[in-house]
This record gives structure tokens, C-alpha cells and sequence, in this order.
């Protein structure tokens, strides 16, 4: 596949096949399921070429670039290096489990929903491998259009109180990261190219007030505290594919754009605003975790446990050594595989019983072993046992925070107990005991379909849990060249 377009075929293709899906699955709903299956397994399979061909280098790969808005040099400019480059296919795998999940649980309006999650997959390719920056402004803004119809359309009773906050909170921080990019495309003479921001030099305050503007977009998206309010809410009325795309996927666009423009745009603002930054992490990591501990409906728990994990991305890229960042990276996509599976799984829960609340449930293993056993690994992933995914991430950012202070260290470790608490605690009532009513009682074990989606994620979270090296080695380089920028100072 050399030679190919492979980061516009990752855009346009799951793109198109959702328009597809719009024109035809509308008369034929059958047939609109399957065309978007494969639309979602080729829009991965176009992929696969950006982990074995890609080179273990710090520079941008697979570039396309093309003249789009030639008044204002604005350029179809794509890239993708060891930062980006997983995102796309950990986007492109979740969206075929997606499809897969909803094959007998979505039946109004099929087609329209499989087409938002389509066209979303391609657009937050285009995020993760643009390099001019409004292009990435477009494709960011873009994909808030489909998610805000799959939570107001698809979602619960209060779907659209809790679609129109997601979408007012994403919007307006995202208004300020624009100002900053039009005041950059001046001090550039001309150019929205994001690698010539990286090289711009800035005085203390300009750098700042950038820092800030992107802040107030990135902060929302992750969410961190305390402009997280947004996330339960929308996780509690969005319908299962949603909620699993807002956690492995959307979440982690936030923590990307504090890696691709605040750190290299502004270093010295990056560090001088670092104190504050871990800060809100751990506030995130401690307090958040605590409010994990009293919720009784399983989807807002996960939601606030999501909040807080996320806390700990932003923590490792804060105290600027490699352990941390790479603990941080390590951990956005291992909470994309393990949010994902565990949204899949109350989905499943809540498509027999049609209730999220804990208390509605006991002794589930009783009636579901099967589904058992997968949701109990999930869970022990979610603590962050060994051997898991969220073992791996977790350990490097406490190591890299260690040896920054010990302080920070121990308040971080404090998710594990935590997370821990939180998550045997759902899965002691859910789980284990007597059957505790006749709902439960009258429980199915998963079926095939369902098989098929949790034990891919199991396999991806033992697998990452138990060799990790792949995906560290093909982020090093990258991290090594972000933490160069991150040490020089572009004061002038």
C-alpha cells in the first residue's frame, strides 16, 4: 500500500461510507448495517500501514499536502508521528466495536445513527493527523455536530439538556484556541502551519495568554476540574456507542492538544503554569475519585472514574520527564480500551434490564458467567491490577512523578486505592451475592455478538498489559523530541 494517501483514505473513507449508509440504509436498514460494518472495518484496515510502515523517528510521516485556502495559506496538510499515529487506529478499532454493539439495540432511525458514528470516526482522524491548524479547528469543531445528535437524538430522558451542555461547554473554550491561532498566523507572516508555530519564538506573557486560550479548550475536552461537569451528564443520557466514543476516543483529544500545541508552542508559559496544571490533576485524581465512590448508577460512576484517570494523563505530561509522558500516552490509550469495555458492558446490562442503577442488580455472575468473567477483568484492569493495560501507564507516571516529588507521587497513588474501592465495590453488588430479584433472575448470558466485542478488547487489554514495548517504542522518539522543545526557551 505504499504510494497510498493512508491518512486521507483514514478520513474520507469511514466518511463516505456513512453517507452511504444515510442513502441507503434508509430504505434497506439490513443493509445499512452492513455496509456500515464494512465501512468500519476498512476505515481500519487502511490503517494497519501506519503502525508496519511507520519508522521509529521523531519527524512527521505519511504526509499529504495539498493547497486548500490559498488567500490565507491555509493548506490540507496531514502528518502523523509517534504521538498521533495510535490514536488513529485505536479510533478506527473502537468504531467497528461500536457498529458491532449496536447491531440489535439501535432500532429508530439505524441509518442516521450508524452514519454519525462513521462520519465522527473520520472526523477525529482528521484531528489527530492535521498539521495546519485550521484544519485541525475544522475537523475539532466538526465532530462535535455528530455527537451532539447521537446524545440528543439516541440518549436517555435528559438528552437534550445534556446535549446542548456538552456542545455549549466544547464550543466556547474551543472560540479562544482559534484567537490564539489567528495571533500565531501573524507572528508567523502568513502561516497556519503547526510545526511553524513549534519554532516561533514569543515573549513571557504572549506565551501565556496562548497557554491559557488553548487551555480553555483542551481542559474542557479531557475534562479536567472543575469544568468536568459536562462529562456524567453526558455519559448517564448518551446511548452505549456514544459513551464509549466520548471515553477511548473524544476525552483524549483534549490531553493530544496539550501535547501538540501548548507544551511546543509555549514552553516557557508551559512551565511556569506547570504548578497549577498538577494541581488541577490531583484535585482530578483525588477528589474526583472520591465522588466516584458515592455514585449508584454504573455509567456516571465510570464517568467520574474516567475524570479521574484522565487526571493522571494530564499529570504526567506536566512534570516534563519521559516516564511521565510516556505513562500519560500509555494510559489515554489503555483507558480507551478499558472505559470502552466497561460502558460496553453496563450496555449490555442495561439492554436486558433497562436499568443503570446498582441497586437494581446482585448476583448477576449467577445468570451470566460468561459476562462475568469479562467484566470482572475490566474492572480489576480499571484498578489498575498488573498485567493489565492500566497497570503500564499508571506505574510510568508515578515513577515519573517520583522523581519529581514524593508528594505528588503519593497523592497519585491514591487512584489506585481509589480506583480500586470504586470498582470492586460496583462489581461486589453487581456481580457476586444471591440473585436479588427476578430481573436478575431472568438474565441470558452474552451471545456471540456480544463475545466478540468484549473478547477483543480483553485480548487488547492483557496484551498491552503484558508487552507494552511496541506501543513505548514507537512513541519514544516522538517524546524525546517534545521534551527538547519543552526545555528550550522561545522567550524573545
Amino acid at each position: 500500500m505504499q504510494g497510498l494517501p493512508v491518512l486521507s483514505l483514514a478520513i474520507w473513507v469511514p466518511i463516505l461510507f456513512g453517507v452511504l449508509v444515510l442513502i441507503v440504509g434508509r430504505d434497506d436498514r439490513a443493509l445499512g448495517r452492513w455496509i456500515a460494518l464494512a465501512g468500519s472495518v476498512l476505515g481500519f484496515l487502511v490503517t494497519i500501514p501506519l503502525w508496519t510502515q511507520f519508522a521509529p523517528t521523531p519527524s512527521m510521516q505519511f504526509s499529504e499536502m495539498a493547497p486548500w485556502i490559498t488567500r490565507f495559506n491555509v493548506n490540507y496538510h496531514l502528518g502523523v508521528d509517534g504521538i498521533s499515529m495510535p490514536f488513529i487506529l485505536l479510533n478506527s478499532f473502537m468504531t467497528i466495536l461500536v457498529v458491532i454493539a449496536h447491531w440489535e439495540v439501535i432500532t429508530e432511525k439505524v441509518s442516521q445513527y450508524l452514519a454519525a458514528f462513521l462520519i465522527m470516526s473520520g472526523l477525529i482522524n482528521g484531528v489527530f493527523c492535521a498539521l495546519d491548524a485550521i484544519l485541525f479547528y475544522v475537523f475539532f469543531e466538526a465532530m462535535l455536530i455528530p455527537m451532539f445528535l447521537i446524545i440528543g437524538v439516541w440518549g436517555g430522558p435528559n438528552r437534550v439538556y445534556a446535549a446542548v451542555k456538552f456542545f455549549l461547554y466544547t464550543l466556547l473554550g474551543s472560540l479562544l484556541m482559534l484567537a490564539a491561532f489567528i495571533y500565531l498566523y501573524q507572528q508567523t507572516n502568513g502561516s497556519f502551519e503547526i510545526l511553524d508555530f513549534h519554532q516561533l519564538p514569543l515573549g513571557r506573557w504572549p506565551q501565556i495568554l496562548i497557554f491559557l486560550a488553548m487551555f480553555a479548550s483542551f481542559s474542557v475536552k479531557v475534562p479536567m476540574w472543575p469544568v468536568h461537569t459536562w462529562l456524567p451528564d453526558a455519559h448517564t443520557e448518551a446511548p452505549t456507542g456514544g459513551s464509549v466514543v466520548l471515553a477511548a476516543i473524544t476525552l483524549k483529544i483534549g490531553a493530544y492538544g496539550f501535547l501538540r500545541f501548548n507544551l511546543p508552542i509555549a514552553p516557557d508559559a508551559s512551565h511556569e503554569l506547570a504548578g497549577f496544571m498538577i494541581t488541577l490533576s490531583l484535585i482530578a485524581i483525588v477528589y474526583i475519585g472520591l465522588v466516584a465512590l458515592v455514585q449508584d448508577d454504573m455509567k456516571r460512576l465510570i464517568a467520574y472514574s474516567s475524570i479521574s484517570h484522565m487526571g493522571f494523563v494530564t499529570l504526567g505530561f506536566f512534570i516534563f520527564n519521559a516516564d511521565g509522558m510516556a505513562g500519560g500516552l500509555v494510559q489515554m490509550i489503555s483507558h480507551g480500551f478499558i472505559s470502552g469495555a466497561m460502558f460496553l458492558c453496563v450496555g449490555v446490562l442495561y439492554d436486558r434490564v433497562h436499568s443503570r442503577s446498582i441497586a437494581d442488580y446482585g448476583g448477576v455472575a449467577n445468570r451470566m458467567p460468561v459476562f462475568a468473567a469479562f467484566f470482572v477483568l475490566f474492572a480489576m484492569a480499571n484498578s489498575g491490577l498488573p498485567a493489565t493495560s492500566g497497570f503500564v501507564g499508571e506505574f510510568l507516571v508515578i515513577l515519573g512523578t517520583m522523581k519529581v516529588s514524593f508528594w505528588y507521587s503519593f497523592l497519585a497513588a491514591t487512584t489506585l486505592i481509589f480506583g480500586a474501592a470504586y470498582t470492586l465495590w460496583m462489581v461486589k453488588r453487581v456481580i457476586y451475592g444471591e440473585i436479588a430479584n427476578p430481573n436478575v433472575a431472568a438474565l441470558q448470558d452474552v451471545n456471540k455478538r456480544e463475545i466478540v466485542f468484549l473478547a477483543l478488547l480483553a485480548v487488547c487489554v492483557l496484551g498491552m498489559g503484558l508487552y507494552p514495548k511496541p506501543f513505548t517504542d514507537v512513541m519514544n522518539p516522538a517524546i524525546q523530541e517534545l521534551l527538547r522543545h519543552v526545555a528550550e526557551s522561545k522567550l524573545k
